[in-house]
């Protein structure tokens, strides 16, 4: 059987800047059964300047009258929020992630608040300056793929195969390249990286979803694959985990009208409940791989197989011929499959129609 996919409830900044509202979508990503709550850790005036526009998905959310920066300095939480949050998912039993979107937010969850591994979301997989932080901590990490090309995510892995090494001399596009080409570099990916692939449109049209990427990926850079998930709905990653998904991401919020960028392109808690389950009822549909009878089935063997039977009254001493056997329910007898061995002998004993042929007949 294969491992259970890890799944993620992504928070994000569904909390609008609530300490509170953090704390109950904690609860609400345990009561679902995700195995991780993960919110986004920032420094507006670090991440955005004050030159940038809103995409508009953010505008339709929120309107255009305030600027990104204005938008996102509000839904920011401190580091004294994020300890009460980690404490929270320690007593309900569920994992704290975060998605660190600055250099010194990658040092307050390594080293202040101890996660045990980091995301790196699909907007800095050219930032080469985080990336290497990410990859000095040694953590493990998950880096989404979206807007990206094959060129992109393996100038990504470069600059994380040189900072897990710690590779000596000075960091640049040659060194990078050095270090994903090397076996130690390729190495190291294997045992920090996890590849989502992934769609960034709020919501994604399900048409530009194109899951068969995940195999792409898979082979391209020999990682472990997963998926984070933009489309309206649970069916798109719960087709992804047949595909073979590792890790899920899907966003979910309290309550979709709710102002803010991201609460109409998340899942409610019922409904983010309905994918784990989906999800586990998926991987136990895909079993092991081994094609056979199961338990359920091997009882019914004899109720929906056939066996060679008596077409007619059958003399002893008479030929079986192409006219006087068949074959008939109940399965428990002698396999149809062996019907033309039988022509040609000679019944041991009379059979009444529709009776069962003996297996010793020669």
């Amino acid at each position: 059987m294969r491992p259970h996919t890890f799944i993620i409830a992504e928070a994000g900044v569904n909390h609008n800047g609530s300490l509170d509202m953090a704390l109950q979508l904690i609860d609400a990503a345990h009561s679902a059964g995700a195995n991780a709550v993960k919110f986004q850790t920032f420094n507006s005036h670090r991440v955005i300047s004050r030159f940038a526009t809103k995409a508009e998905y953010q505008i339709s959310a929120t309107g255009g009258a305030e600027s990104q920066l204005d938008m996102v300095r509000k839904l920011e939480l401190d580091l004294d929020a994020h300890r009460t949050l980690v404490a929270h998912c320690g007593g309900r039993g569920i994992r704290f992630l975060s998605t660190p979107f600055d250099e010194p937010s990658v040092d307050w969850l390594a080293q202040e608040l101890e996660v045990p591994m980091l995301k790196i979301p699909s907007g800095e997989i050219t930032n080469a300056l985080l990336l290497l932080k990410v990859a000095q901590t040694g953590l493990p990490a998950i880096l989404s793929t979206g807007m990206s090309n094959l060129g992109d995510i393996e100038r990504a892995l470069g600059v994380l195969a040189f900072g897990y090494l710690g590779a000596p001399g000075k960091p640049g596009v040659g060194a990078f390249e050095d270090a994903y080409r090397s076996a130690a570099g390729r190495a190291i990916l294997a045992t920090k990286l996890t590849l989502l692939h992934c769609t960034t449109e709020y919501p994604a049209p399900v048409d530009e979803v194109n899951l068969r990427v995940m195999d792409t990926l898979r082979a391209a850079f020999e990682l472990p694959v997963g998926y984070s998930d933009h489309t309206p709905g649970i069916v798109v990653p719960i087709a992804a985990v047949a595909r073979g998904a590792v890790v899920i991401e899907k966003h979910f919020t309290l309550d979709r009208s709710l102002p803010g960028p991201d609460h109409l392109a998340s899942l409610e808690p019922a409904q983010l409940k309905a994918m784990v389950e989906g999800i586990r009822l998926a991987e136990a549909a895909l079993g092991s791989g081994v094609k056979c009878a199961t338990a359920s089935e091997s009882k019914n063997q004899p109720i929906a197989r056939k066996s060679l039977t008596a077409a007619c009254d059958i003399a002893v001493g008479e030929l079986f011929t192409l006219d006087n056997l068949t074959a008939k329910r109940p399965g428990n007898g002698v396999s149809p499959m062996h019907f033309w061995s039988y022509l040609g002998r000679t019944a041991r004993r009379a059979y009444a129609h529709d009776e069962l042929i003996d297996g010793h007949e020669d």
